[in-house]
């Protein structure tokens, strides 16, 4: 179709640009929410429209997300979204799409395919410019490759093509206020010459020693802080992959596929001394280093899956039997298995003896008295099957359970409450230092018998291009201040920080200036995207509560 890259990438270098490209693709697989709107709805939802696709049905959920995935790839050169954002990507990919029905717009030319190829960040060189080589390297690979092939790539070209014509459509010339433009200038491209004077939090330690009513006072006040979330209380019966340990044989070409597949897990081991600089890499014996870690970690994966199966065939057994909770200990008997109990644990942490597990605390807090079993769940150890007991409700404790770290709050607070009121005093001083016509280098100095200042003054910057050491809450704190102005204390993470503007320089904002256009051209694509991206969510929204499962009514 693209005649003249068609006819350049036969005769390039042949090269697996495209591997990572296919492994996200192929067998894309996304777990979707009821409350997405995709997917079966526990089963009870068996089609779910979507325009002309069916999203409760796993084809068409690969046709929607697979080109969405290829789309972000060949747009981004690798995939930059996690799960949910490609979803909401993939949904309004196929709105735009379903628009350009509409509004009959064609498939792209030759030309026009050729000309969108080109801004393809996928393709692009080192210098971000398009590559021909690595193009023709990617169409190299499509030859050999069994799921996807040129033509899947054509139609997600065209596709993207077409769908960007809609969102040109929909986003307009992205009109913006030349006020917005110049206070955005002002903002970005403003020359600041500035100070900065640190002091360490950390160091400051002042005597506190609260009474007991200090700690009832502070108690109450905050009480919302120590409220005890809802915790679980289950038993587990678990399968450790220990004892499937014996019935694992892994071969050599085996172990050494898993390592190559796993290199970063396997580092080769420090030696001393250190290798000549020049001394050649030598794979054979780097494996041969790792080669038990990598047995061992191959045989409990494996042991592990074992133990998984094990643990889902009793669960599907209490399923299949419909073993009622009285009948639980009979049952976990005959299967030759006993439940231990586990402590009380909260969604976020987990129980303790299983690791902290996040997968096992969802899966438990989805446990009831209509479901107390659940699936079969990998444990650091192997695999468990929890058993639900009950569900504690939220609960504001007595002072003496939460004694020590009401302590720790209340002298933590009270510390920082300190620190800022000495801000204030320092900030007082300095102030009046530099009217007195002290740098602001002898006005920290002359602070220091109240917090110790550490200052220096930094080379010219403009906040587009800030220096890469300076602290973002600095950068905040000139949003709002002009030359021969001092900041109150800023405190970040473990230090307190004072600003003082030694000049400020703004840039030409005449609107026939290069940097004015700059910004304008700036500004309104952003406001052009947001106002395609709003109308694309709405239409998406729209589109799927149409096909919403009923609510009943009580």
């Amino acid at each position: 179709m693209i005649s003249w890259i068609q006819r350049s990438f036969q005769h390039h270098f042949r090269m697996v640009f495209g591997v990572m490209l296919v492994l996200l693709i192929v067998s894309f697989v996304v777990s979707f929410s009821p409350s997405s709107g995709i997917g079966r709805a526990e089963g009870k939802v068996m089609t779910r429209p979507f325009f002309d696709v069916n999203l409760a049905s796993q084809a068409d959920q690969q046709k929607v997300i697979g080109d969405a995935a290829l789309s972000i790839n060949l747009q981004a050169g690798y995939m930059g979204l996690e799960n949910d954002q490609l979803q909401q990507y993939a949904l309004q990919r196929y709105a735009a799409l379903h628009l350009a029905d509409q509004l009959h717009i064609p498939d792209p030319t030759p030309a026009d395919l050729t000309t969108f190829v080109k801004t393809l960040r996928a393709f692009a060189g080192d210098d971000g410019q398009f590559d021909a080589k690595r193009y023709g390297t990617f169409r190299d690979s499509l030859k050999t490759n069994t799921r996807l092939s040129e033509g899947d790539v054509t139609r997600v070209l065209s596709d993207d093509w077409r769908a960007s014509r809609v969102q040109e459509l929909l986003g307009g010339p992205g009109y913006v206020l030349s006020s917005d433009i110049k206070t955005q200038l002002v903002q970005s491209d403003s020359t600041w010459t500035i100070a900065v004077a640190t002091t360490d939090y950390a160091a400051f330690a002042p005597a506190i020693k609260p009474s007991a009513d200090d700690l009832a006072k502070f108690f109450n006040e905050s009480s919302l802080r120590y409220e005890i979330p809802p915790r679980v209380v289950t038993s587990y019966v678990e399968y450790p992959a220990s004892s499937f340990l014996s019935q694992v044989t892994v071969s050599d070409a085996e172990v050494k596929a898993y390592y190559d597949a796993n290199p970063a897990r396997f580092p080769k081991p420090a030696t001393d001394p250190k290798p000549a600089a020049d001394a050649k890499a030598d794979p054979a014996a780097d494996f041969a280093a790792v080669r038990p870690q990598v047995v061992a970690a191959l045989t409990f994966e494996r042991a592990q899956r074992l133990a998984v199966k094990a643990a889902s065939d009793l669960a599907y057994s209490l399923f299949e039997g419909k073993v009622a909770a009285p009948a639980l200990d009979a049952t976990l008997a005959a299967h030759k298995v006993t439940a231990k109990p586990l402590a009380p644990f909260t969604r976020e942490a987990g129980p303790a003896e299983l690791g902290n597990s996040q997968q096992i605390a969802e899966a438990a807090f989805k446990l009831g008295a209509d479901q107390y079993f659940s699936d079969a769940l990998p444990s650091p150890n192997g695999a468990v099957v929890l058993f639900w007991k009950e569900t504690q409700p939220s609960r504001k404790p007595q002072l003496a359970e939460v004694r020590d770290k009401v302590t720790a709050d209340y002298i933590e607070n009270e510390k920082r409450r300190q620190f800022v009121e000495l801000g204030k005093t320092v900030h007082t001083q300095l102030e009046a230092r530099l009217k007195a016509g002290d740098s602001f280098e002898q006005a920290a100095a002359a602070a220091g018998s109240t917090l110790k200042l550490q200052a220096k003054t930094l080379a010219p910057f403009t906040l587009r291009q800030p220096p890469q050491d300076i602290d973002y809450s600095v950068l905040g704190a000139l949003d709002r201040m002009e030359k021969g102005q001092v900041s109150d204390l800023l405190m970040a993470q473990d230090k307190g920080s004072f600003v003082y503007v030694i000049d400020k320089k703004a840039p030409d904002s005449s609107e026939t200036s290069p940097a004015y256009l700059a910004a304008k051209a700036q500004l309104s694509g952003s406001i052009a995207r947001y106002n395609t991206d709003s109308y694309l969510q709405e239409l998406v929204a729209q589109e799927l509560k149409k096909s919403e499962p009923a609510t009943a009514t009580p």
